[in-house]
């Protein structure tokens, strides 16, 4: 039965993922690391897996990186799993290593965006992968959620394959591929995949799992909430609303004159009229009644047409149908290919069906003819409890890479060392989600915008599990954070009001009104964390929403004076209006504020701290002058940027659709190009490197490059020797490289293009200390005395 249209879909609550019965392998107890050869498998008694799976990334068993949380939920329920991290790709061979899954393969690429981790936003291959034991490239192949699913149904053909990670978050559609500059088909369709699930799958996968062990056959889940896959009949008792094409004005009727007699407005648009002209028939019996006086005009008596409302009508009101049973049919995948308009069409559809409270089901065909099929996407998955959070994050991780990745001595520094669980280590994830509704982000398309918050007892819990448990712990927490570093326990004032919003952002334009601001449970949080025995200093490392923080200055001076460590990252991301207005960020005002109060309360505690801004270049709705304006801005503000941020058109995200059309789909898209509508994309690579050197004026290897193009937008006035120039008028003799505060963003000489070498000149002096501001480790020394040289 149906729900009411006004229900929400939070207030019929979700199956609790602990409430299922366990299957019946849990007698065999908890493995200290899931298995990955058949010596584990022997050693905790299994002669089988119920479920592997296989990822890109190394085995870290650690609630940060997603195949260990979904490996650790499933084992939760009794299911055994193991796990094929980084397999061989050339054959299928490595995929049976650890024999037949008795349910299912679980595939993912790993916590990044495979073709993202294997390449710059250049389209230049990386030489480092953060996920792969020594940080070394290669270990993954390009599109790896469709290459392990290939050798996954070459291994065992019989096997259901489900696919999840943010991957194939990002590819449930149609979407624009960046890396060969077209538009590809759905990934669930390219993977040959038999579900896909998309977001955090801790709910989803739990469901899947337990119906295939009842023996449920895989092509009959197709209710499960936060799925996609691929049908070729249509599905039975759903209402379709067609949104395949663009609304387009149909002809314009010119207005009725109402002075015209019938005939004249026939002749008036070129036709005859059939029935005997009005004017005449008044005539004519007129003149038969004319020879008794007046009765010839009293016999015409016009009368008003009277109109009756329908009965079957007025007695109930037309209802829309039910959202749970409503599918929207988005443009084809062929239409998305070819014309840019549908794209954006669609991509607008998609971003504004993404609420789990009033979200409806989608679907959208690939191919033509025989080879027709839809690919259906499911509405988004109801978001964590708190308790469900503290389930999640409570599960026995050994919060360690898996001891196969070890040295001879069991560590993992030097070549075995994974700087993405080195980055983690000593870190704590409090919250999920974001409601910022950045355009180039994907944490909204894959975690969602409603956040899911741990209880304060689970976060203090495992700070206290990494002080006593995790090797080389010195007592400093290296971040109490998440998406952002803020948004712990915020959301709407009432469920109500949250599952009806169908807003791409809570704080874009401004702060809706809607949306609590109230920081302090997450102060009692650091309050409490830091004040705990053995630990010394509790940093914050999370990416900081200040535009939300500065709603709270309690919150602000807790920050400041306690969990800085002389640097805070943030992201303004610009200063000019345009492009902010595309990425859906707030305006340099903001940050203004914050820093007033950052300086305030860093004085007050006595202590000189900075702001780390990052800043995209290239982003869709940036001009050449709005890059110089930036580029004007660093150099007042006393900024030398050291990693430039250039924008990477990630697969389905906001502004790549902007990217790949040139039209804005925040707004309405239409038809005919409207001024209004129409975004500056910056494209080619000379354009880019423009953007980019604008951010690093103040390289010389830049120069050459940004003074042709001031010339050409007729700002001369900006070359020069003095202060208030952006670049200087001579060239020092350089050899093409630089060097950057970190090792792996420098340039050597023997890498870059030949040139000179370099002459010595008082200007190519670094700059006094303290003047000077660069990002990351490039930012002034510390007092003398802060730190030990080593």
């Amino acid at each position: 039965m149906n729900a009411p249209l006004d229900v929400s879909f939070f207030a019929r609550a979700a199956k609790p993922i602990t409430s299922y019965r366990k299957y019946w392998a849990q007698r065999f107890g908890t493995a200290p690391f899931l298995p990955a050869t058949r010596e584990e498998m022997t050693a905790l008694g299994w002669d089988s897996c119920d479920i592997i799976v296989v990822t890109g990334d190394a085995y870290v068993d650690h609630p940060s990186f997603g195949m260990a949380v979904i490996g650790r939920v499933l084992e939760a329920q009794g299911f055994r799993v193991g796990i094929i991290a980084q397999p061989d790709w050339q054959s299928a061979e490595p995929f049976r290593a650890l024999g037949r899954p008795n349910l299912f393969w679980g595939v993912t690429s790993g916590n990044m965006d495979s073709m993202i981790n294997r390449y710059t936003a250049d389209r230049k291959i990386r030489s480092d992968d953060a996920y792969t034991p020594g940080d070394l490239a290669g270990q993954r192949p390009d599109r790896a959620a469709i290459v392990y699913s290939q050798r996954c149904r070459e291994a065992y053909p019989d096997v259901p394959i489900v696919l999840g990670g943010i991957e194939g978050s990002l590819r449930r559609i149609a979407h624009y591929d960046y890396w060969s500059d077209k538009v590809r088909r759905s990934i669930v369709v390219d993977s040959k995949c038999d579900l896909l699930l998309y977001g955090n799958a801790e709910r989803a996968i739990v469901e899947v799992a337990h119906r295939l062990a009842a023996k449920e056959p895989v092509q009959q889940i197709t209710d499960v909430r936060g799925t996609a896959f691929v049908r070729r009949e249509s599905q039975e008792g759903w209402f379709e609303i067609d949104s395949t094409a663009v609304d387009m004005p149909g002809r314009v009727e010119g207005h009725v004159n109402p002075y015209l007699t019938t005939s004249e407005q026939a002749a008036a648009q070129g036709e005859s009229c059939a029935r005997p002209n009005a004017t005449e028939n008044i005539a004519a019996t007129a003149g038969r009644t004319g020879a008794g006086g007046q009765k010839g005009h009293e016999t015409v008596s016009v009368q008003p047409i009277t109109f009756m409302p329908n009965p079957a009508l007025a007695r109930r009101k037309p209802q829309a149908p039910p959202r749970e049973r409503s599918v929207i049919r988005l443009p084809s995948y062929e239409q998305v290919r070819s014309d840019p308009v549908l794209y954006a069409h669609a991509n607008r559809v998609l971003h504004l069906e993404t609420n789990p409270g009033n979200a409806r089901a989608l679907v959208q065909a690939h191919g033509e003819g025989a080879t027709a099929r839809d690919v259906w996407i499911t509405p988004p998955p109801i978001p964590l409890t708190t308790a469900e959070m503290d389930y999640v994050f409570g599960l026995p991780y050994a919060r360690s890479p898996h001891p196969r990745y070890a040295d001879a001595q069991g560590r993992h520094d030097g070549a075995t060392k994974i700087p993405a669980w080195e980055m983690i280590r000593f870190s704590v994830n409090i919250m999920r989600g974001c409601f910022g509704g950045c355009t180039f982000c994907s944490i909204t398309e894959h975690e969602g915008r409603i956040i899911q918050s741990r209880s304060e007892d689970s976060v203090i819990r495992e700070v206290e599990e990494i002080r006593d448990k995790v090797a080389g712990f010195t007592g400093v927490i290296s971040d109490l954070g998440g998406p952002t570093a803020n948004m712990y326990r915020l959301g709407c004032r009432t469920p109500e009001i949250e599952a009806a919003c169908r807003k791409p952002s809570c704080v874009y334009p401004g702060i809706c009104q809607n949306l609590t601001t109230d920081h302090g449970p997450l102060i009692k949080i650091y309050r409490r964390a830091r004040a705990l025995k053995g630990i010394k200093k509790i940093l914050i490392g999370s990416g900081l929403r200040y535009d939300l923080a500065v709603k709270s200055p309690e919150y602000v001076k807790e920050l400041v004076q306690h969990h800085v460590g002389g640097y805070l990252k943030i992201a303004p991301e610009h200063t000019e209006a345009g492009p902010l207005s595309k990425m859906m960020k707030p305006g340099i005002g903001s940050y203004d504020r914050f820093k007033q109060m950052f300086d305030k309360f860093s004085a007050e505690a006595g202590k000189q701290q900075f702001l780390i801004p990052y800043f995209i270049a290239a982003h869709p709705g940036t001009s050449d002058e709005d890059m110089m304006n930036l580029a004007l801005w660093l150099k007042r503000n006393g900024f030398r940027a050291d990693q430039v941020q250039t924008f990477y058109p990630s697969p389905m995200a906001t502004a790549t659709a902007m990217y790949h059309t040139g039209r804005n789909t925040l707004r309405r898209v239409h038809r005919e190009a409207r001024a209004e509508d129409a975004v500056d994309v910056v494209r080619g690579d000379k354009r880019r490197r423009l953007h980019k050197a604008f951010l690093r004026y103040h390289d010389p290897n830049n120069w050459p490059l940004l003074r042709e193009a001031l010339k050409s937008m007729g700002r001369t006035d900006l070359i020069g020797n003095g202060k208030l120039h952006l670049i200087p008028t001579y060239q020092p003799l350089t050899d093409g490289g630089y060097q950057s505060a970190r090792r792996k963003n420098s340039t050597s000489a023997a890498t870059a293009k030949p040139a000179q070498p370099p002459r010595k000149t008082s200007e190519l002096a670094p700059p006094r200390k303290g003047r000077i501001l660069t990002q990351h480790t490039g930012l002034p020394p510390r007092q003398a005395g802060a730190g030990k040289k080593r």
